[in-house]
């Protein structure tokens, strides 16, 4: 498991999942879908996945639960930054809610790290942690920070899904980012347990990469520096995810929810 990571907004990733569904056009070329089919394939099919069948065995992207790595962060002594799931998503439904719970367990017990849950699945998120008032009875800690991906304005609908999970860090990742994107009414609405507090944002890269107008992020940019909500520009996309660099305007903006770190050029 990397205790590096060389996504910026991170330090290290934890899988305690992996696999995944492709729902909206985000998906179309998922980093992890495709290494999964490459260098990780056969690891992957040794494992049985969750739903068992002989399509999903052959499949090294569906859905598998990996108990073994429940131990990972505890093993890291230097606090960081960890992504949750870079190869899967904590609340798919494939993902039994046991093994969620089992997951929460150990954000919560081993809290010297900042956890960092992704997921496009933010409904049954906001479900899960209402339910499980024992585990969060005053919401997700400051800690464990939950976020979805919006890479348009069709899925924005994710964002109120995602207003509705109790915590006190919420963030988006607008990646890749795939169309113009009007945040603002997200961005200064505030819900009785906050609003959003982190916006990533960044263009595609790979084979298939599909071009963002310079356009979109400056203009989230722009609503974040109005709403005082930390905006970090992760890349232009292209070839390869360094391909098109990380300035934004002549400033590399690495801003992250407490203030650390602002633009800089």
């Amino acid at each position: 498991m990397p205790d590096r990571s060389a996504i910026e907004w991170t330090d290290a990733t934890w899988n305690p999942t992996t696999g995944c569904t492709r729902v909206t056009r985000g998906c179309d070329n998922c980093y992890a879908a495709t290494l999964s089919g490459r260098l990780l394939s056969a690891t992957y099919r040794a494992r049985l996945p969750v739903v068992d069948t002989p399509g999903n065995r052959a499949d090294p992207f569906a859905v598998r639960v990996w108990p073994d790595r429940l131990g990972v962060p505890g093993g890291w002594r230097a606090p960081r930054r960890v992504f949750v799931n870079s190869m899967s998503d904590l609340f798919h439904r494939d993902v039994p809610e046991d093994f969620v719970q089992q997951c929460f367990r150990v954000m919560l017990d081993v809290d010297r790290h900042v956890y960092q849950v992704l997921t496009k699945r933010p409904a049954r998120a906001a479900k899960f942690v209402k339910h499980y008032r024992d585990l969060f009875p005053r919401g997700l800690p400051p800690h464990i920070w939950i976020g979805t991906s919006v890479e348009d304005q069709t899925v924005d609908y994710r964002v109120r899904h995602l207003l509705g999970v109790p915590a006190n860090v919420r963030f988006l990742s607008c990646e890749p980012l795939l169309g113009p994107l009007d945040l603002a009414p997200f961005l200064n609405e505030t819900t009785e347990t906050g609003g959003l507090h982190w916006i990533i944002v960044g263009g595609e890269s790979g084979a298939r990469a599909r071009p963002m107008s310079a356009v979109w992020p400056r203009t989230l940019r722009d609503q974040c520096k109005s709403a005082k909500v930390p905006f970090f520009f992760k890349q232009w996309g292209g070839s390869t995810p360094k391909a098109g660099g990380r300035v934004l305007d002549g400033v590399t903006w690495d801003e992250f929810p407490g203030g650390t770190a602002n633009g800089r050029a």
